[in-house]
């Protein structure tokens, strides 16, 4: 296996709800630990500039075998469209998007081990690089369904219950 190799999923759920209210529930990152297996909380490292492109926001995300923090760069912030952000500014790079549709939204999420990202786990961690690589690229493919499943579950017992916005 190629440890430079960029790595890339995207998935996606239909959710009976509007883009609109998806972006607005996605984009609210303080509700990252209710849909996440991984990330528990999140909170914006300064509140002038939550929710915008440019923003910065700390994750902390847990395993059973290990806790951690990160910082992240939100580089999309397009209400109803795209929410995106770069896990460290140039590492990991995670997003949603919203797609209109007959049935409701089609969201879809995306995960890519940026070029930077490959580099730092290199220099990090040696000959096991790779091992680390593809135990990180495992938690995202098998996170990424769940993540949905759970913001699906979310959205559409809300909009069931008359809320046409993320509470």
């Amino acid at each position: 296996m190629s440890q430079t190799k960029v790595r890339h999923h995207n998935e996606s759920v239909t959710v009976h709800a509007s883009p609109e209210m998806l972006y607005a529930l996605v984009s609210d990152i303080g509700r990252t630990g209710e849909w996440s297996p991984v990330c528990t909380s999140c909170w914006w490292d300064d509140e002038a500039t939550a929710s915008q492109a440019g923003a910065w926001f700390t994750g902390r995300n847990e395993l059973p075998h290990r806790s951690w923090e990160t910082r992240s760069l939100v580089v999309a912030a397009d209400p109803g469209r795209e929410f995106a952000w770069v896990v460290g500014g140039s590492l990991v790079r995670w997003g949603f998007t919203f797609t209109a549709s007959d049935a409701g939204t089609v969201l879809s999420e995306s995960w890519e081990f940026l070029p930077d990202g490959i580099s730092m786990f290199e220099e990090k961690f040696g000959e096991s690089a790779g091992e680390q690589i593809s135990d990180r690229t495992r938690q995202a493919l098998d996170g990424i369904p769940k993540t949905l499943a759970a913001i699906k579950r979310i959205a559409e017992s809300t909009h069931q219950n008359g809320v046409d916005a993320a509470p």
